[in-house]
């Protein structure tokens, strides 16, 4: 494309190819390109991977220079309406798109109302839904512990924290699911999901609770009723796809790591550190769109115009030699990732610290109800999906011995 020069040698970030081995996929790119690559996204439009630790440090901490607002970018005039990347990049009128002092206020309220939900209760909520999830499984003797268990959770919890009467649950769990998906259903299972947010602050008007859309109402911040139905939208994806995977991805490192075996029977011990290491090496978000140049910069040696994208490379940026030597690292104790991204735009306090209340609960109650369970078949047959965007399992089959569900152990 005219105006991008450096783009002529540029990696094509997709296809199916693309995510096989991200590992040596941004190995390789680093060694040619150094810390910031130019990119062509799905048709070939132009882009540039932020992959060094320090420029996404940077790009993060300067919002200034590196704004969220999708509208400054400078090839939009290219870019279909059909464009497959659309749900990243199209702006919505959303705390995700908000900045500066609108930002501020917005992901204020959003984070004063997550603060208010109690941990100790969040952790009851996380071991009650987990503990119903395996009693649907736990007589069977084998399970998917993606579909069954992993992406189910982290709705379950989000919905009962939003006020969600229990029966209205599974519906809008099996909603968001869909939503997320490439199903051909995902465009009507989002508005369903719209329609019920907007429910939910109707409901939260006449018959306020303790809940987040009773907070954000309530909140300084003074909100308007469609603000808060695109925000917690926001919350609830935000939530839903990076948990589960972060749960899958943790058991299945704990399945297939030597160190972690002989701690599976009640591994409360070792779940904590699992889940942490899991964000250096399999960190459920990869990559992420993005931020634009707000006026012509230099980044990594590369020449930025006013409008370009950028892409974040946060699973590149943990695995940077230059800050994280692969000899020195221990990813157990080291929380310095880029997983939850930083800077104002990053995933905004307390989110990262509830997200591992689930995380942890998830994984702890699985691995005390059912001690011995293993994959049920090599773990080099497991299969990623094919998405540089996100890091996650199609299926983590395993195999157990047949348990008796909770509810029926006083019978």
């Amino acid at each position: 494309m005219a105006g991008y020069p450096d783009h002529d040698q540029a990696v094509r970030f997709y296809g199916p190819q693309i995510a096989v081995d991200p590992a040596t996929l941004y190995h390789d790119m680093r060694w040619r390109f150094g810390p910031v690559a130019p990119i062509l996204l799905d048709g070939d439009i132009p882009a540039w991977f932020v992959m060094g630790y320090r420029e996404v440090h940077y790009v993060t901490s300067n919002p200034q220079w590196f704004a969220r607002d999708c509208r400054r970018w400078n090839v939009w005039d290219h870019v279909p309406e059909d464009w497959p990347l659309m749900p990243y990049v199209g702006w919505t009128p959303s705390v995700m798109f908000a900045e500066a002092n609108e930002h501020q206020r917005r992901a204020g309220a959003l984070g004063d109302a997550l603060d208010a939900v109690d941990r100790t209760e969040l952790a009851l909520i996380c071991q009650r839904v987990a503990d119903q999830l395996i009693d649907g499984f736990s007589g069977d003797g084998e399970a998917d512990l993606v579909s069954q268990y992993a992406h189910q959770i982290p709705a379950r919890v989000i919905a009962e924290l939003f006020g969600l009467p229990p029966a209205d649950v599974p519906v809008l769990v099996r909603d968001i699911l869909d939503s997320l998906d490439v199903k051909g259903n995902a465009v009507e299972a989002h508005q369903r999901v719209q329609a019920r947010m907007q429910q939910l602050v109707a409901d939260a008007h006449s018959r306020p609770g303790q809940d987040v859309p009773t907070r954000l109402l309530e909140h300084p911040a003074k909100l308007t009723d469609d603000e808060i139905v695109i925000d917690l939208l926001v919350l609830m994806a935000a939530a839903q796809a990076p948990t589960g995977n972060w749960i899958a991805n943790t058991l299945r490192h704990m399945f297939v790591d030597d160190r972690f075996s002989v701690s599976l029977q009640g591994g409360r011990s070792s779940a904590t550190q699992a889940l942490n290491e899991v964000l250096w090496r399999d960190t459920p978000t990869q990559n992420f769109i993005g931020r634009f140049a707000v006026q012509a910069c230099e980044l990594g040696g590369r020449r930025i115009q006013r409008g370009d994208m950028l892409v974040l490379g946060l699973a590149a940026a943990n695995a940077d030699p230059r800050v994280q030597p692969a000899e020195q690292l221990d990813s157990g104790a080291n929380r310095a990732h880029m997983s939850f991204g930083h800077g104002e735009h990053g995933c905004p306090f307390p989110a990262p610290e509830l997200a591992e209340v689930i995380a942890r609960n998830a994984v702890e109650v699985l691995l005390d109800r059912l001690p011995d369970v293993e994959l049920s078949l090599p773990a080099e047959k497991l299969e990623w999906r094919p998405s540089v965007w996100m890091r996650g399992l199609y299926a983590l089959p395993v195999d157990f011995t047949p348990a008796i569900p909770v509810d029926e152990r006083a019978l």
